[in-house]
């Protein structure tokens, strides 16, 4: 698998973003994820570190499914692509009793048994300690000392409606080199016509927010500030009324048909201009539906990038590298059809992975090659639920940051 770990290779890391939360509606759900997660992917790029991000773990109905995370996790750790991770640890937020805390998050990380000296950092007693074993921790993580995490405030949430969102922090030292990795899951858009409404929506804003309330938590004067990774399910949306105006019906009339009780948008339907009046587009809260789906696809759908805006706000905080795959949601759900989307949202690309400036250095070194940084999605053509996997894949040499005095603080941020 990962071969023996040289100075000339270096190490091998493997982030993946995946929500769950659709694979698990079904009960024979969890094996079906577990062997499409990440460990095809594993096979392919042989790292020697693997972290995977999940959301809506157990599924939208998590009372009735979180039954099934305890196989999926057995699945997971016992597939033939992670047999030579003989580390391994595995946090699950499974409370879902508690409305205050619950996110429905879970972090999964591998070691395979070439890479020596890898350590994780106790957030209580504020020190490293040497990862032995595999591990696996539920229901109370707010009292975990290897993870910090928050559930948003509820002033956060759109209409301050309690729902599965906050982050996870874990803290690893490798290659000489330290790093923070932020499992996170943003607010979605409620409703299509609440985001035309305004440019950007008011949904956006709310993730905004969120996002700068991660970054401040995992930036401020309680730790070291390290590089860190921060990729999960974003929910970051096209900028709806511009890019249906400019690019989608650029050429059409628009009716606006709103409820006879309450005169609130009900609907927005898009014709073509002239005598046959061909339907292009109709919106309402939970329907997008579209035309012609190849826009999303033709060229992996980068020429709608100019409406994905959402991260400008965060320039010089955030990086990402160039997306070169089509937008990760909603997928069709039929296992039939694997590269359709459904007709319920703008097509978007919600699951990222981005990085910190110090972060983005460690990755974009000039002794790593092109190719050896992969940004892609998993399973382009197989059904994965709504959502598509995300990935990184890139190698960090030995002393990647600057050294100082602890060799484990050597990543210094910018």
């Amino acid at each position: 698998m990962a071969g023996k770990l040289t100075a000339a290779q270096g190490t091998g890391i493997l982030l993946v973003t995946a929500n769950v939360g659709s694979l698990f509606e079904d009960v024979s759900a969890s094996p079906l994820m577990s062997d499409r997660c990440s460990p095809r992917t594993v096979q392919t790029h042989r790292p020697h570190f693997v972290a995977v991000h999940c959301q809506e773990v157990g599924g939208k109905n998590y009372e009735a499914s979180m039954s099934h995370v305890d196989s999926f996790v057995t699945e997971l750790l016992s597939s033939d692509a992670m047999k030579e991770y003989s580390r391994a640890r595995v946090y699950l937020d499974e409370n879902y009793k508690s409305q205050e805390h619950f996110t429905a998050l879970g972090s999964f990380y591998f070691i395979h048994e070439s890479l020596k000296n890898i350590q994780q950092f106790d957030f209580k007693a504020k020190k490293f300690r040497k990862v032995v074993g595999k591990e696996t921790w539920s229901e109370t993580l707010e009292s975990t000392p290897t993870v910090e995490k928050e559930k948003f405030p509820q002033d956060y949430y759109p209409e301050s409606k309690w729902s599965r969102k906050g982050f996870i922090r874990t803290r690893w030292a490798l290659a000489d080199c330290a790093f923070d990795l932020v499992n996170i899951h943003l607010f979605h858009d409620a409703s299509n016509l609440v985001a035309w409404e305004k440019s950007p929506s008011i949904y956006s804003r709310s993730r905004q927010r969120a996002l700068q309330f991660v970054l401040d938590r995992i930036t401020d004067d309680r730790y070291e500030r390290l590089p860190y990774f921060v990729f999960g399910d974003f929910n970051f949306r096209l900028d709806s009324k511009p890019v249906i105006q400019s690019r989608l019906c650029p050429a059409c009339n628009l009716q606006v048909s709103r409820s006879d009780d309450t005169n609130q948008l009900s609907k927005l339907t898009f014709r073509e201009f002239g005598n046959d009046q061909k339907l292009i587009l109709q919106v309402e809260k939970k329907l997008f539906n579209y035309v012609n789906q190849d826009i999303f696809r033709e060229d992996n759908g980068t020429s709608l990038l100019e409406f994905d805006n959402e991260l400008s706000v965060f320039r010089g905080q955030l990086h990402e590298l160039e997306i070169a795959f089509p937008p990760s949601y909603p997928y069709s759900e039929d296992s039939n059809q694997g590269r359709e989307y459904m007709n319920t949202r703008l097509p978007a690309w919600c699951d990222r992975i981005l990085m910190s400036p110090s972060a983005r250095d460690m990755v974009i070194k000039p002794e790593n090659e092109e190719k050896s940084i992969v940004y892609d999605n998993i399973g382009p053509n197989v059904c994965m639920g709504d959502h598509k996997p995300v990935f990184l894949s890139f190698r960090i040499t030995a002393g990647a940051g600057k050294p100082n005095a602890n060799k484990h603080k050597c990543c210094v941020v910018q």
